[in-house]
């Protein structure tokens, strides 16, 4: 039997799928399309709906989820055949019994490995998923941070924080699948696990959320990495308060005093996180995972002051004077100048970059997320043509530049 036949009966053994996942897509070939959109990766499992069990497929975009249901039987076959023949790199399943873990190579060859679990796990097909939720409203983290209430509802004063937290989870969790899968990211294990750090944590929703996602069994809805989590807040408050609820919910994190510029931590982190550090906390978290090069970073800027600041007083390239006349669209402009101008830099110094919407606007303004993987080594060229030349133009100085000596 060849590694995609395998493979294929492994997911349509509805009895025993837990979830299968496809991700990222193969060298030289188009991006994969589910029902028309260009999708990053597609989530699988089996759920049992009002009209029977069917085969839940959840696709995501660059910006939301997409879920479609197929009824058992010749539906689901249908649809498992469309979705191998599409050109992702990476296909991870698990069932009651095994995992199994197929690459295709860049000559386009699959590698496909098998491996036998201790003992069997127990196969959910319970629907309250439904909403694609990463993490049930009923966590005991939430519970504990106080966006769910004690009945596991989330409080409806605290439904776009855990909106935002959920979508910083898609795409965490969809970067550290791909990431491991290209080798991006070493694989974690017991003794020496993934080192997550959360720089601004605040209050830590999203460190104990992400800690909770990475680390729960994949039964439950889990990654099952083995992960240490990390946060650095500047108030000694937060870290006494974070770390109380850490020890209400036996969770082994660390959280440190201290800038995100000056923070000491014992080991490089292999992921830098950092939600709505404000204005340029942006550029310093930035800097300091170029520091201990981090292989993924996931920062969700919050306000761009410094930028539109020096907007105001700099004359703007002279086709371009419109654009900042009005105090909203020169607000507006330094926005997507400053993450324009963050982008190249790191671009610049090895990294692939992304700059996405990682929630709608109706949960928060502060929307756009800025995705950088470590894919190679700093090119001089770039690293100093097309940030300065862009500044230049506009009269600014970017302080994640000054940060980086560039």
């Amino acid at each position: 039997m060849s590694e995609w036949a395998q493979l294929r009966a492994a997911i349509l053994e509805t009895d025993h799928l837990v979830r299968a996942l496809a991700s990222g897509r193969r060298k030289g070939q188009p991006a994969p399309v589910v029902e028309g959109r260009e999708v990053r990766r597609v989530e699988l499992r089996v759920v049992d709906l009002k009209g029977g069990r069917h085969l839940q497929v959840v696709s995501y975009d660059a910006v939301q989820a997409h879920t479609t249901n197929h009824l058992l039987g010749d539906a689901a076959a249908a649809a498992v055949d469309g979705l191998l023949a599409q050109p992702f790199a990476n296909w991870h399943v698990d069932t009651a019994t095994e995992t199994h873990q197929l690459r295709v190579t860049k000559k386009g060859v699959p590698m496909l490995h098998t491996s036998t679990r201790a003992e069997p796990v127990e196969v959910s097909r319970d629907h309250d998923r439904d909403k694609d939720r990463l993490l049930r409203e009923d966590d005991p983290a939430l519970v504990a941070l106080g966006i769910s209430d004690a009945q596991g509802r989330v409080k409806p004063s605290r439904q776009a924080k855990y909106r935002q937290v959920e979508e910083f989870l898609r795409l965490l969790d969809a970067s550290l699948t791909d990431g491991l899968a290209k080798g991006h990211l070493r694989t974690p294990t017991a003794d020496d696990p993934l080192r997550v750090v959360d720089l601004g944590c605040g209050n830590a929703y999203l460190t104990f959320a992400a800690h909770q996602l990475l680390t729960g069994p994949v039964e439950a809805g889990g990654r099952g990495l083995p992960v240490r989590m990390t946060g650095v807040d500047v108030r000694q408050q937060s870290a006494d308060h974070n770390s109380r609820i850490a020890a209400e919910l036996g969770i082994e994190t660390d959280f440190v005093v201290g800038t995100i510029s000056d923070a000491s931590l014992e080991l490089a982190p292999d992921v830098v996180l950092a939600l709505h550090a404000c204005d340029t906390a942006t550029d310093d978290a930035l800097a300091r995972a170029v520091e201990w090069g981090a292989p993924l970073v996931l920062a969700a800027p919050c306000c761009h002051h410094d930028i539109a600041s020096q907007l105001r007083k700099a004359p703007p390239p002279a086709p371009y004077a419109a654009l900042t006349r009005d105090g909203i669209l020169r607000e507006r402009l330094a926005d997507t100048l400053t993450d324009a101008l963050r982008a190249e830099l790191l671009r610049g110094l090895g990294y692939r970059v992304d700059v996405v919407q990682f929630v709608e606007s109706a949960h928060t303004p502060r929307n756009t997320l800025i995705r950088a993987v470590r894919v190679g080594e700093a090119s001089e060229a770039a690293t100093h043509d097309a940030p300065h030349d862009l500044a230049v133009a506009w009269g600014v100085r970017p302080k994640l530049a000054e940060l980086l000596g560039r």
